[in-house]
């Protein structure tokens, strides 16, 4: 399996700290904030691995991993997700969009996925050892699904649907920002629509796949949170200072 970390954006959230480089280069204590989604995959095994990135600067990845041996990739590419249309506009196309670009890079082997501001010290080789088809999402209950992709779940802890950033969630488990996807992701991707914000939805990806009754998911154990806001960092670099200690 190989794998992805959706690193691309502008991390608007976290505007004024990132006029200066890109979101995912943000200390988390003391490391860069994409260290530690690639360090979940390294210790899960996959050291094939391609990084999406994007904005104004994207570069300063190139500088920060260089070819990332040091940090137990064996084999690193990136690609570049554009941020700005055909009218100058600056834009976000979507999680799907990102990942659509390493369609090329995946070769048709399935692929573990993660976006670039997720911190977790969960084990994620049994569940890479053991996928074989369709997709597995990970959850974890949180105080503020309504930030995130919310599953609905049937009598029997099915998941019939998600639901993207509800008003009125119908659970208190999140959608957290790590998936593993079978060889049929691309052409799925092929088929969805921009949402309303103009971009491909990952909600909307991972719907088509319980449409298909295909879809695992799988409670995230240990520590998880996003780093995408200015109290979800600090929550982060708050955790990572105390696990050193």
């Amino acid at each position: 399996m190989k794998g992805i970390i959706l690193a691309g954006g502008l991390g608007s959230r976290l505007y004024p700290l990132t006029y200066a480089t890109n979101k995912h280069l943000l200390p988390i204590y003391d490391k860069p904030m994409v260290f530690y989604p690639i360090q979940t995959l390294v210790n899960a095994g996959i050291t094939e691995i391609m990084i999406v990135v994007g904005g104004p600067h994207a570069g300063h990845f190139i500088s920060v991993l260089k070819n990332g041996v040091e940090l137990g990739i064996k084999h690193l590419e990136f690609a570049f997700q554009d941020t700005v249309d055909h009218n100058g506009k600056k834009i976000e196309g979507g999680i799907s969009h990102a990942l659509s670009l390493c369609e090329n890079f995946a070769d048709n082997s399935p692929v573990a996925v993660i976006l670039g501001d997720n911190t977790t010290d969960a084990d994620m080789s049994v569940a890479i050892h053991d996928f074989k088809d369709g997709a597995m999402i990970f959850l974890k209950k949180v105080l503020d699904p309504n930030r995130y992709g919310v599953p609905v779940f049937d009598s029997e802890n099915k998941i019939i649907s998600i639901e993207e950033k509800p008003l009125q969630p119908k659970s208190d488990y999140a959608v957290t920002g790590l998936y593993l996807y079978d060889n049929t992701v691309f052409g799925k991707i092929k088929t969805l629509k921009p949402s309303e914000r103009g971009e491909l939805e990952i909600t909307d990806l991972n719907n088509a796949y319980i449409r298909e009754n295909k879809l695992k998911w799988a409670e995230l154990s240990g520590f998880w949170t996003d780093a995408g806001t200015y109290d979800s960092l600090f929550n982060a670099g708050e955790y990572w200072a105390k696990k050193h200690l």
